[in-house]
């Protein structure tokens, strides 16, 4: 509640009474204990007032709680000079408890001001509620939510309220719940003994409220229920359920632990209350290798986590269809702090993907990143993407859909709702790429990055992009076509691109092969885009009179040689090349090519940063870069030109970061 600034006023009211030298006592533990010094701060303010009519604490606070109590089971937060006159309270006697109970004033139609009360927040109502009904049954043995009174045990009136809260659909009771539970721990009949006719053993009571709560909390099917009965035992001292899991959750072994329903509302209870901020949620912690219905009754279980974490990573764990829903429920809260989903390599297929659209489409989801990456993902859960984006398209910024089953449809629907779009590994052919081009087209699309790595682009695919962004050319940062065979009549299209003086885009990259899938066993796919020095020649004349915007270029693993790299290195040299990443690796770059690069480098120190020529045969040459590399005066500072033809000393030798010094021009 430290985010509430009412919390923070009483809290810092009660502190600083508490904490002076002259004030004794032990500092309050929860929150009933201090709403409890609270009241009586504001009961002795009321002493202090120049107040003639003589009115009884014990009596005026009786009265302030029932009317508190009576408006919190309506429903109501505000009420009318009628409602305190029924409960016996004199207009000018509230406003001496003003701490508590303050005057607003509400126009009614237009014609006339009436007068309207409420308190000051609606946690000293439920307080003040709580409050009355406590001394209702201690001083007169009276249970309130008994139409007929009877004399029961104090652990009737708990049930009962436990079973009010709990059949609560809007929570509404829940916090007077708690205050209730609070009131009767012997810790605060120290301080309400002045308006308390008796003193009743409670701790018989207490026990056997805690163990009524633990029952309901193993058969509760919300988590945010269950997180409430954990703060009411907490109001009653019972921590036994906490400490079983406690151990659990400091040494990070949950994903072993086999707990039960109530074990696993602990942890949540725990993890919410800690003082370590929920950042980011690994589902993979809590369930290691369990089941599809184990991960998914885990999640359900966590949800009130979920809720509050920023980035909540779900990859590779199994939720099914149930698993999805549940996120939905999630992302459709208003409360819900999730900016990051991470669905990715979980075979959700369209089912899972149209369950996730319900909370995508609710205005309360605030999600900006969605990965859905290997999700066996086809044109018909696209399409229900899209519709979901389209209810509220202000917030996603990124979609990534890479791996999935997209075909020539659907996709086009999503360009308008996203700025970093990934359809990478989809067979989206020539005929997909059209579509999507007919988004790209719309002045209204906001895409800035857009890959399409794998996608089988072909030319007639590439002019239809490539029309697209010439007639809106402001959006694009970033474009991966990479792995496309689009030789150097593909490159050409692009070069009209890059001409255009509107054209905005910083980063291209047309390199000829992903990254190895495994790193281990050196595994990797070349589908060459196959540009050749010819291609360079178009690139580099669309650079040189458009050079302002690119800042990286990927060329890597195409045919381009000692002539393509030399047609490069003329951009390079231009000043106004603001290009600040190349990378040329296997490009069949020899000592020819290397020297004309280190030239360029020479001449227009400003702006290029990183340099990869890995994989060509540079020889001796590497030695002109390597002289740029640790020469402060050069903005270069990362240079990769590994290669297995050069001696690993070699390599050592010449691209080992310089001791920091001072250049001398």
């Amino acid at each position: 509640m430290c985010h509430i600034p009412v919390f923070c006023w009483i809290s810092a009211t009660v502190l600083e009474k508490m904490l002076r030298e002259t004030e004794r006592g032990e500092i309050p533990k929860t929150l009933t204990q201090m709403y409890t010094h609270f009241l009586i701060i504001q009961t002795n303010i009321k002493h202090e007032k120049d107040y003639e009519k003589t009115v009884k604490d014990d009596d005026m606070i009786l009265k302030l709680g029932k009317i508190a109590f009576q408006q919190l089971v309506k429903g109501n937060l505000i009420f009318y000079e009628q409602d305190l006159r029924e409960c016996g309270i004199d207009v000018t006697e509230a406003s001496v408890y003003s701490g508590l109970c303050t005057q607003i004033f509400k126009e009614e139609f237009g014609l006339f001001q009436g007068k309207v009360y409420c308190f000051v927040h609606l946690s000293i109502q439920e307080h003040l509620a709580a409050l009355y009904v406590h001394l209702s049954f201690t001083n007169n043995n009276l249970n309130v939510f008994d139409d007929i009174p009877k004399q029961r045990p104090r652990f009737k009136l708990h049930q009962r309220a436990v079973d009010e809260a709990l059949q609560s659909k809007n929570g509404h009771l829940d916090l007077f719940l708690r205050f209730l539970l609070g009131l009767s721990v012997e810790s605060n009949y120290v301080l309400l003994q002045s308006l308390m006719k008796q003193t009743l053993s409670s701790s018989t009571s207490n026990n056997k409220t805690a163990e009524y709560i633990k029952k309901k909390i193993s058969t509760s099917h919300s988590p945010e229920k269950s997180i409430n009965l954990f703060h009411c035992l907490n109001e009653l001292g019972d921590h036994s359920l906490v400490e079983k899991v406690q151990d659990y959750v400091k040494s990070g072994t949950l994903s072993d632990a086999k707990f039960s329903s109530s074990q696993w509302s602990a942890v949540v209870f725990l993890l919410l209350t800690s003082e370590t901020k929920l950042d980011e949620f690994y589902l993979k912690k809590f369930v290691g290798r369990r089941s599809k219905s184990e991960n998914v009754k885990v999640l359900q279980k966590l949800l009130p986590v979920v809720k509050e974490s920023r980035s909540v990573q779900l990859c590779d764990c199994d939720i099914a269809d149930e698993g999805c829903a549940a996120l939905a429920s999630a992302l459709r809260s208003d409360s819900s702090q999730v900016r990051e989903l991470n669905l990715s390599d979980i075979k959700l297929g369209d089912s899972g993907v149209k369950q996730l659209s319900a909370g995508l489409e609710n205005l309360h989801c605030k999600l900006e990143i969605l990965w859905l990456r290997n999700c066996g993902v086809t044109d018909k859960g696209c399409a229900a993407l899209a519709s979901a984006l389209s209810l509220n398209p202000s917030h996603l910024r990124k979609l990534d859909l890479s791996m999935n089953e997209l075909g020539n449809s659907g996709e086009n629907l999503l360009s308008g709702f996203t700025i970093d779009l990934h359809l990478s590994d989809n067979k989206l052919g020539n005929s997909g790429v059209e579509q999507l081009s007919a988004a790209l087209k719309n002045p209204h699309c906001k895409l800035q990055k857009l890959k399409l790595t794998n996608c089988g682009v072909r030319n007639k695919g590439l002019a239809a992009l490539t029309s697209a962004l010439a007639s809106n050319p402001s959006h694009l940062r970033n474009l991966n076509l990479s792995e496309n065979k689009l030789q150097n009549s593909g490159v050409e299209l692009l070069s009209d691109v890059l001409e255009n003086p509107h054209c905005k885009l910083e980063i291209l990259c047309v390199r000829s092969f992903m990254q190895p899938v495994n790193s281990l066993i050196f595994l990797y796919r070349l589908r060459r885009c196959n540009v050749t020095d010819a291609g360079c020649d178009d690139l580099a004349s669309a650079l040189l009179s458009n050079p302002s915007h690119l800042r990286q270029l990927n060329l890597s693993w195409n045919k381009l040689g000692n002539a393509g790299v030399k047609l490069l290195s003329d951009v390079l040299k231009n000043p106004q090349c603001k290009l600040e990443s190349l990378r040329l690796i296997n490009c069949g770059v020899t000592d020819e090519g290397c020297v004309a690069l280190a030239s360029a480098l020479g001449s227009n120190t400003s702006h290029l940063r990183e340099l990869d020529l890995s994989d060509n045969r540079l020889g001796d040459s590497v030695k002109l870069l390597s002289a740029l590399k640790d020469d402060p005066y050069y903005k270069l500072d990362r240079l990769n030109c590994y290669c297995e033809y050069i001696s690993y000393n070699y390599y050592i030798q010449y691209l080992t970061p310089p001791p920091t010094h001072t250049h001398t021009q």
